[in-house]
């Protein structure tokens, strides 16, 4: 490889290229654009020597890379005592995005503001990689990042001081890490989807942000709420943490607002599910050059509408004139095999509590049989409750499968019984066939109703962020206890989330959650003395992908020192 300098009227242009032959010619390839004279100078007292020597640097590396190595071990030789010899490498390529986002930027700008002298930075990434690929409490983060190649410089005190740091500056990372992240991934912020969930603590005693209050996972523990907008894209924008008693619906406007201000956004669509969609939360979107789209329960609506959405007759097809009459779809085999996977629709504006908006009504026979197919597997294990163990039948909620099963002391006969008799509640079950693949959609926009449900039906993607926070960052149940460190907690597992779903897209989404993270884990590389690194993981499709959209590679035979010394210093760019 050698330095060119192309010359052109503004400006001198440094290259590297390299030689090589072509069918019996001569000729060569550009390696690495490093930038112009001019450029160069504000970094490099003197371009052309610096360009020089990391071009000598980049031959040394390519003239070790082909060198063949030898390694020889003895049967007879222990092992020294607490030595590691095996090292993570999947954290790399979450380290990639780190740099790229800025994110040592952020810290070093918190850093200056609160003058301290621990490494913020180095805190962080090594609470987000763990989160990522070794979730666990900050104790057993701290000891689990030495299995990374790079060892971690700081004290566990240092971790608990910095949570206390991030909390307070928690609004700054987040509109820092929106404008940072505009750099490298264009951000569909033409909608924006929110919603909320809350994370059991394993206490009993409410105390600052743990109350007590309606918890998603139905436990007897105080619980933390967070309301979490994603864009369009289903990447993280933004967060906040309320008490765990706190009414979701009042949490939009707040974290809205500071959308609205610090990350300057002003167009765009709210997409929200029925619990958050208030009358007061539709007028706040029903200003200026915002929108919403949020679900509405069928079975809430007023009777006349009901009515209306529940009548077989006036349906449509997007893209069609006729209209259809969806009771004759189960008396006609091939009409049901035609129109089986197609959503009908029927639409109609409405105007309550000073609020004009459009109801769409969607009805789907795959989504009315796979209602139909939960509720049969519901029916049955209250069948076999009601006949094995009815005392355990008791105090039931909407969901619950419990809520099919009636009781009764009275026998056929009008006579009191002896005791309880128990059965199947046909009326409630009648109640719920009811509404078998209806769907309800309120908006006060004037689009077609096809692009409507399919802007609605990405909502999905938000209740997966938190699945996957859940499970796999496994974010619950939270063991901390101040509430800045609660609140720190959460935004190292939403930067996490972020890096999550850039790698994912970088993928082209080709690969699962589980996929992605369990094989991060399981990049590990066996160090030998003196030469530098083996690959001890299966290379996979997934390793391959990965490799190539991040543009280095860890699964060569072996990876020497000064390769590796590179591919560090290429992740911190």
């Amino acid at each position: 490889m050698r330095l060119n300098i192309v010359k052109s009227p503004n400006a001198k242009q440094l290259y590297v290229i390299k030689s090589y032959r072509k069918n019996g010619k001569n000729t060569s390839k550009i390696v690495e654009k490093l930038g112009t004279y001019e450029e160069l100078l504000k970094t490099h007292k003197d371009p052309i020597k610096w360009a020089k020597e990391y071009i000598e640097e980049l031959n040394k590396i390519e003239k070790a890379q082909n060198r063949e190595v030898i390694v020889k071990y003895s049967p007879l030789i222990q092992i020294n005592k607490n030595e590691q010899h095996s090292f993570n490498c999947g954290y790399l390529f979450l380290q990639k995005i780190y740099y790229e986002l800025g994110l040592h930027n952020i810290c070093n700008a918190i850093t200056k503001k609160h003058k301290f002298e621990y490494d913020l930075s180095l805190i962080l990434s090594r609470l987000i990689y763990g989160r990522i690929i070794f979730p666990s409490s900050k104790l057993a983060t701290y000891q689990l990042s030495k299995k990374f190649i790079e060892q971690p410089n700081f004290d566990l005190h240092q971790i608990y001081r910095a949570l206390e740091v991030l909390a307070k500056e928690t609004d700054f990372i987040q509109s820092s890490l929106y404008e940072n992240s505009l750099k490298i991934s264009k951000r569909n912020t033409s909608v924006l989807y929110y919603d909320c969930t809350n994370y059991f603590f394993e206490i009993e005693q409410e105390a600052g942000l743990k109350q007590y209050g309606p918890g998603k996972d139905h436990k007897p523990n105080p619980i933390v709420e967070m309301g979490l907008f994603m864009d369009g894209d289903g990447i993280p924008l933004a967060f906040s943490i309320h008490n765990g008693n706190t009414n979701e619906q009042t949490t939009l406007r707040p974290l809205e607002n500071k959308i609205l201000k610090d990350f300057e956004l002003s167009k765009f669509i709210i997409c929200t599910d029925a619990g958050l969609s208030s009358t007061e939360n539709r007028k706040f979107n029903n200003q200026q050059d915002r929108a919403f789209i949020t679900t509405q329960s069928v079975k809430k609506l007023k009777k006349h509408l009901k009515e209306w959405a529940l009548d077989s007759k006036g349906w449509h097809i997007s893209g069609r004139k006729e209209t259809f009459d969806i009771s004759l779809l189960d008396n006609d085999e091939r009409a049901y095999e035609q129109y089986e996977s197609v959503t009908f629709y029927k639409e109609r504006w409405i105007k309550e509590d000073g609020l004009e908006q459009k109801l769409i009504i969607t009805y789907s026979l795959k989504y009315r049989d796979y209602q139909r197919q939960i509720r049969n597997r519901q029916l049955e294990r209250a069948v076999k409750l009601i006949e094995n163990r009815p005392s355990d039948i008791k105090k039931k909620n909407q969901n619950d499968y419990k809520r099919f099963i009636s009781s009764t002391g009275i026998t056929k006969d009008g006579e009191l019984a002896d005791k309880i008799i128990y059965g199947l509640d046909e009326k409630v079950i009648a109640d719920e066939e009811m509404y078998d693949g209806f769907y309800g959609v309120c908006t006060n926009l004037d689009d077609e109703a096809s692009e409507i449900i399919k802007v609605n039906h990405r909502r999905w993607e938000i209740e997966e962020c938190f699945r996957i926070m859940k499970s796999e960052f496994k974010a619950r149940p939270v063991y901390l206890s101040n509430d800045d460190r609660i609140i720190a907690h959460f935004t190292t597992c939403f930067i996490a989330l972020i890096i999550y779903r850039l790698i994912e897209k970088r993928l082209n989404q080709n690969f699962t959650c589980h996929e992605i993270i369990s094989e991060l884990r399981e990049m590990n590389l066996k160090i030998i003395k003196g030469e530098g690194y083996e690959p001890i993981y299966t290379r996979t499709d997934f390793t391959d992908a990965l490799h190539e959209a991040f543009g280095f590679r860890t699964d060569y035979q072996i990876i020497n020192n000064s390769m590796m010394k590179k591919i560090l210093k290429d992740t911190k760019k």
